[in-house]
């Protein structure tokens, strides 16, 4: 079967392997996928390798990993079909290439160029009120009126759901594999909620992922679970915010005890440390496991969410002084470069891997019918 690139053609080997030995079927959702079918197109390939969290447990297990002349390395071979399948999706087409690139400079650039741009506007508006706008009462829309910051904020974001949908339109219709006897429903959506909520295949067969040291740990679940659910509280601090600002009429800033603030404050603590988290595992990670050609994306995101919770704990902290200004251009510009290189890193990782387990949910219900 003719194939993409030749990490599908690798993954097709490996699958075809696997499909004989069986060994691994107990340890997560990708064996058991896999045993589903007998050929393995680019979009199955795509499918199974996105149900892989990478957790190490099959190539220690395996009898044929390497140096075994098989050369059996699921996790490398996947990781390499995963992280192609996110730059093969991504929308616009003419943005693909910022998967193969250096996203890390981009991502960093971008803050950069951000931040001047609003220390920029903040001066332009009153040179004096960059270091003295925390002294007024309208506090941060004295630097910059709260219309203008919805218009050009609201408008990256609006891209960013835009592209991030587009994106999982087209993984979803390459690999849904539609069947008219079991169409995907709503216990298949529930089920794939709880399975990606709770990280339930990141467990290694329930041991915990395999390190350098080849010992077992869970670490990257709780890392994992900070940095998840940490984005989710920012992001509801924001809403709730917005709905003080437009159904209330309150206007920031918030007491400290009010909830966008308490949200915010959690949120970010979680920003911080789930992403510190991430990174020292991903160091600890075995060499042979990962695809090193895209450590710099997968550094940038972890970066730029690490940088939103910072700058967002340092404004909060520091919003009644005189660094109130420049930590706000600051903590804006990497907001906005989060939300414009989002579509174009690890985050859609997430999404195409609860894509990938609403499937496998419903081949299972298939299966156990059947």
């Amino acid at each position: 079967m003719e194939h993409r690139t030749d990490a599908l053609a690798e993954a097709e080997r490996l699958m075809t392997v696997c499909n004989s030995c069986r060994y691994c079927e107990g340890l997560c959702a990708v064996f058991p996928a896999m045993e589903e079918r007998r050929s393995f197109a680019d979009a199955d390939l795509e499918y199974l390798a996105n149900l892989c969290h990478n957790c190490g447990a099959c190539y220690h297990d395996c009898q044929f990993s390497p140096p075994h002349e098989f050369n059996v390395n699921v996790p490398l071979v996947l990781a390499q079909v995963r992280n192609d399948s996110y730059g093969h999706h991504a929308w616009p087409r003419a943005l693909q290439p910022m998967f193969r690139r250096n996203g890390f400079k981009i991502a960093v650039a971008t803050a950069l160029t951000v931040t001047l741009f609003l220390l920029g506007m903040f001066a332009i508006n009153g040179p004096d009120l960059v270091f003295s706008a925390h002294l007024a009462p309208e506090n941060f829309y004295a630097l910059m009126p709260h219309n203008v910051m919805v218009a050009l904020f609201g408008t990256a974001f609006l891209f960013m759901c835009v592209a991030i949908v587009m994106s999982a339109r087209s993984f979803w219709i390459a690999t849904e594999g539609r069947d008219p006897d079991y169409p995907t429903g709503p216990i298949d959506i529930a089920g794939a909620g709880h399975d990606a909520a709770t990280l339930r295949y990141l467990g290694g067969g329930g041991e915990g992922c395999m390190n350098a040291d080849e010992a077992p740990d869970d670490d990257r679940k709780l890392w994992h679970h900070l940095t998840f659910y940490g984005f989710l509280l920012c992001f509801a601090a924001t809403s709730v915010a917005t709905l003080y600002h437009y159904l209330l009429g309150r206007e920031a800033p918030y007491p400290w005890w009010d909830l966008p603030v308490v949200l915010g404050t959690l949120g970010g603590l979680g920003l911080v440390a789930g992403p510190v988290g991430l990174l020292r595992a991903k160091l600890r990670r075995l060499p042979d496991l990962t695809d090193r050609t895209r450590h710099d994306m997968d550094f940038a995101f972890i970066s730029m969410l690490f940088a939103t919770g910072l700058t967002g704990l340092l404004l909060v902290a520091l919003r009644q002084t005189p660094a109130m200004g420049v930590l706000l251009a600051l903590h804006l510009g990497v907001v906005m470069a989060l939300f414009l290189t989002m579509p174009y890193s690890k985050f859609v990782h997430g999404i195409y891997r609860a894509m990938a387990l609403v499937r496998h949910r419903r081949e299972q219900r298939r299966h156990t019918a059947g």
